[in-house]
């Protein structure tokens, strides 16, 4: 009887949910609709225009507008080069950015890469005050297997600080393991729940060494913390050996119905290069024995920090 009760209440919450993400279809549709119109209206075009430089009809439009119609990105694509936007500005769920906003970007779009770093700094010395600060923390990036935990935690013995592994005060502060998280929680919580971890560990410590999980850096916001409150060195290491660390941990997962593991791990650790590369330093450790990556480490260090925090 207890099962026909517990089978009865899930088709409920499943019921009762089902509005719920209805309303939230139909905002969004909405939401895309006004970002069209107000595009359109600001550059002073008709309906009827927007239709002729597009190619999608006056109709479709009009239902696209009202949050009656569901746009392929494909016609999207079409209405944003029409209006000469990025079609990311069509279907973005947040409010408008101030023009202030828009006209810094523009400037920053013209910049160049090696320009674009100092006014990053130059924005985090003027706004943020942590430059000082910065050098008295050092962070460790990278994939799993690279030796976050074991050099990390050799680190801070060393420099006489604290060892703190980012993934496990998440797993203390939600109450559960970080696959529960995933699976319970969604992407976008685990992401605010990483930042607000973070944000709490560099307020307790003036001095640290962190290991981040592997896909801290896809995360902007907690990317930009790590980068201004601490000296973030990314430890690489070949994709192979990052596997063979991995499954000697005992992990499996990584190979588990997965005869692409390798390809996988190499398609992540490419997508990933180009952020890993704004650390402040980098070291690989592929084949270096524990002793000869720990003294590199520790040399590549800024003096305040080698010498003792």
């Amino acid at each position: 009887m207890s099962g026909k009760i517990g089978a009865a209440s899930k088709a409920v919450a499943v019921v009762t949910s089902k509005p719920a993400a209805d309303d939230l279809d139909r905002s969004y549709l909405l939401r895309v609709g006004e970002n069209v119109r107000q595009a359109r209206a600001r550059r002073g075009m008709t309906r009827k225009l927007l239709a002729q430089a597009s190619g999608v009809s006056e109709r479709y439009l009009a239902d696209l507008e009202t949050g009656s119609g569901n746009a392929s990105l494909l016609v999207l694509k079409k209405i944003a080069l029409a209006l000469d936007l990025d079609v990311g500005d069509l279907v973005r769920d947040t409010p408008e950015p101030s023009v202030e906003l828009a006209l810094i970007v523009q400037q920053l779009e013209r910049l160049g890469a090696d320009d674009l770093v100092a006014a990053r700094r130059l924005l985090t010395e003027r706004f943020d005050g942590v430059v000082a600060q910065a050098q008295r923390r050092v962070a460790l990036i990278g994939l799993r297997g690279a030796g976050k935990t074991t050099l990390g935690a050799k680190a801070a013995q060393q420099l006489g600080v604290p060892f703190i592994e980012l993934d496990r005060e998440i797993e203390r502060a939600a109450g559960m393991e970080l696959a529960e998280i995933f699976a319970l929680q969604g992407q976008a919580n685990f992401r605010a729940l990483e930042y607000q971890c973070l944000k709490a560990v560099i307020e307790r410590f003036d001095g640290a060494v962190i290991a981040t999980g592997g896909s801290l850096v896809t995360s902007p916001k907690a990317y930009d913390l790590l980068l201004s409150y601490c000296h973030v060195v990314w430890l690489k290491a070949a994709p192979q050996t990052h596997m063979e660390r991995v499954v000697a941990q005992g992990d499996m997962r990584p190979m588990a119905d997965n005869p692409q593991a390798m390809d996988d791990l190499k398609a992540i650790l490419d997508s990933r290069s180009a952020l890993y590369s704004k650390a402040n330093a980098a070291l690989d450790t592929t084949g270096r024995p524990l002793e000869s990556a720990l003294s590199e480490l520790l040399a590549i260090l800024p003096m305040d920090i080698a010498s003792g925090i």
